[in-house]
């Protein structure tokens, strides 16, 4: 979450905020302002390990729930309120309503919903639909639908773009549901071996993390299939990591998801006792991570615009220190909003709250 917001604040606060993430409209042999590129290149871990813990948390609440009925009703139902709230609120924050963006809030809303069917398989075919799903993926892009409807329904699937109009979706289900079979898996994992130390669950996240960004290196080094079109420029470091977000392509999804799996592992591994006092910032805002989201990009774009309006403040100048002092001052402003909510969900863990 906290990542995210970097993200978040150079869009708001920065002019020259990198969006390079897809070789839609990447002009090859563009230069890579190297702080531009690597404020934005650490927070494109968020939104694969969001949809993966989504997943993954979607699984243990349904462990816990198990024996309560209306489950699939419930889970249809929250992934439908999720994914509603992109076109109704979160466009509103992001973009004023002059786009209409299906974004992070539309793959995990949509992917939830089919979950609640998918989750009857078991766990080896979730595997491999979600491999499938990874490694073939960017075939999608050799059918190019003509006419609508079906290519804007071939956009919201599989490719991403335009689907009518102002409508833009940014993040297509299939890639993004694929994320979140993953996260499923690793959930029934976690609960089955909940009685294991912490410590001995370490070693096989580290596994899955090394052989994945194992992966990134072949795929990205082969320099081929598996970055949508996203091509090196040449052997630099940067354009090692210049990975295609839109639509997520197998290097991305490798590089974020192998970074995700060697952090749970160290996780796991100061996961005995007592909580350190400097991890409980960030178990906050992962408990309610729901709730920051819907509020901080609003608090972003409105302190801007009044910035600039009584202060005169510009996006032109200044950009990366603007970006990371509103980063800031938006980590320090949720955190009291998020320990408050923490509490009300605490004392009333079957009301609304389940649904934020």
């Amino acid at each position: 979450m906290m990542l995210m917001v970097i993200d978040h604040a150079g869009a708001a606060y920065d002019s020259h905020h990198l969006h390079g993430d897809s070789a839609r409209g990447w002009m090859p042999g563009t230069v890579l302002p190297a702080g531009e590129f690597l404020t934005r290149w650490i927070t494109h871990l968020c939104a694969p390990t969001f949809v993966l813990l989504a997943g993954t948390s979607l699984a243990l609440s349904s462990e816990r729930r198990r024996n309560e009925p209306g489950q699939t009703a419930f889970i249809v139902k929250r992934g439908l309120f999720i994914a509603i709230l992109d076109p109704t609120w979160m466009s509103f924050g992001f973009a004023l309503f002059d786009i209409v963006i299906f974004q992070v809030l539309y793959a995990i809303g949509m992917s939830m919903v089919c979950m609640a069917f998918l989750r009857r398989l078991s766990s080896r075919t979730l595997l491999a639909l979600a491999v499938a799903i990874q490694l073939f993926g960017e075939c999608s892009k050799l059918v190019a639908p003509a006419s609508q409807p079906w290519q804007g329904l071939w956009a919201c699937l599989f490719v991403g773009g335009p689907v009518v109009r102002r409508l833009i979706c940014a993040y297509p289900l299939m890639p993004w549901l694929s994320i979140m079979m993953v996260g499923w898996v690793l959930g029934r994992w976690i609960s089955e071996t909940r009685d294991r130390p912490s410590r001995s669950r370490a070693l096989p996240m580290l596994l899955v993390g090394v052989g994945l960004l194992a992966l990134f290196a072949v795929v990205r080094g082969i320099d081929g299939y598996g970055n949508w079109d996203l091509h090196r420029d040449s052997m630099s470091a940067l354009q090692w990591m210049h990975v295609a977000k839109y639509p997520p392509s197998l290097a991305y999804t490798a590089l974020e998801l192998g970074l995700a799996f060697v952090l749970f592992a160290l996780f796991l591994g100061l996961d005995e006792g007592d909580e350190p006092a400097l991890l409980e910032p960030l178990a906050l805002f992962g408990s309610t991570a729901f709730f920051f989201y819907l509020l901080h990009v609003h608090i972003l774009g409105a302190t801007m615009l009044a910035l600039n309006h009584f202060a005169g403040l510009s996006r032109d100048t200044h950009g990366l220190l603007k970006t990371y002092v509103a980063t800031a001052a938006i980590i320090v402003v949720l955190y009291p909003l998020c320990a408050r909510y923490r509490r009300f969900k605490s004392a009333h863990p079957d009301g609304w709250t389940r649904y934020i």
